[in-house]
């Protein structure tokens, strides 16, 4: 399990965001030498020294900091779409090999280099500005619909420097069975599912957890009064 490259995307004008700043970093490029990756404060920002993030609802913070997708996922990608992908085409700060990213538990911790800890908090729900800089039409759907998978989200616990052709590790994985291809089923196919996948609660990252929380309150609250959530 290595990782193949460390990217990082400047903001730019785009016409296909919904950034209040008009502005996207989705455009990523593989970035030489070592990069420096920490914890950002909440409310923002990218884990990777250089990487710009431009919406800050849904991009950023401590526990969306870093973006990782497997360079098998993208080789999935260009057969099924009949173009190439370099590292860093679909948004991501970390291309990985021989790590199934999307079959990582919620909360499972890998080891990059000698010293970077991340842990995984969620799956990455596609968006309009994805969807735009790729220009693939039905985008969304069929990326939610692939058994590529999602890619992961992730946390920085321990900071420091990383860099292409690092080793990388699993450290840890919780008692649990919510992946991060089952919980990205859940929130974009299934919904009745998201219930059990509050077992993962703490490790969650944010927009996750709240979709999760806030379906099985309204689940809850229909069986108690008898009716059937949908």
């Amino acid at each position: 399990m290595e990782l193949l490259s460390v990217n990082a995307g400047r903001a730019k004008a785009v016409d296909y965001t919904n950034a209040p700043s008009g502005t996207s970093g989705i455009d990523k490029r593989p970035v030489a030498g070592p990069v420096r990756v920490e914890s950002p404060a909440p409310g923002g920002a990218s884990g990777v020294a250089g990487d710009d993030v431009c919406d800050l609802r849904f991009h950023g913070g401590p526990d969306r900091a870093l973006y990782a997708f497997a360079r098998e996922d993208l080789d999935a990608w260009e057969r099924e779409l009949g173009r190439g992908f370099a590292p860093g085409s679909f948004g991501e700060n970390l291309t990985t090999r021989g790590l199934d990213v999307n079959e990582a538990l919620i909360g499972e911790r890998w080891r990059i280099g000698d010293t970077v800890v991340v842990e995984v908090t969620g799956g990455r729900i596609p968006c309009r500005t994805f969807a735009g800089f790729l220009e693939e039409s039905g985008w969304v759907r069929r990326f939610n619909a692939s058994a590529a998978g999602p890619g992961a989200l992730l946390r920085v616990l321990v900071p420091g420097e990383i860099r292409a052709g690092d080793p990388m590790e699993v450290v840890h994985r919780p008692a649990h069975g919510v992946t991060v291809a089952r919980l990205h089923h859940a929130a974009v196919r299934d919904r009745s599912l998201l219930p059990e996948t509050l077992v993962a609660a703490e490790w969650m990252e944010s927009g996750l957890l709240e979709l999760a929380r806030t379906y099985t309150e309204k689940y809850a609250a229909k069986e108690t009064g008898g009716g059937t959530a949908r």
